[in-house]
């Protein structure tokens, strides 16, 4: 189906984790501030809870900041105890306060 490389005899992919695409378009004129709250505390505890992060970019054009979630148990149980831990329930001043849209899309292999 596709010519991938392999490694150790396995495909370069990564098997049944969840991964979520989130596109961010930030107010303009705030990216730089979103971008260095999302690195100081967003990225910390994201990883701190067990998920994987790709990027994150950012679009010049479109003023979007876009990166890719994994994890590898039940994304959305994750996602919802994410959201609900004290960490995130009291981070202030929130770092979505910079975001017009946002965009999250469930993604999956070919």
């Amino acid at each position: 189906m596709w010519n991938l490389p392999y490694r150790r005899g396995r495909a370069l992919l990564f098997g049944d984790m969840a991964k979520q695409l989130r596109i961010y378009t930030v107010k303009p004129g705030e990216m730089e501030a979103f971008s260095h709250e999302w690195g100081e505390h967003i990225l910390p505890m994201r990883l701190q809870r067990g998920f994987r992060v790709l990027g994150p970019w950012v679009i010049d054009e479109t003023n979007q900041f876009i990166w890719i979630l994994e994890h590898d148990g039940d994304f959305q149980v994750a996602d919802s105890r994410y959201y609900n831990s004290p960490e995130r329930l009291n981070l202030s001043p929130d770092p979505a306060r910079h975001l017009a849209k946002n965009e999250h899309w469930m993604l999956r292999d070919p």
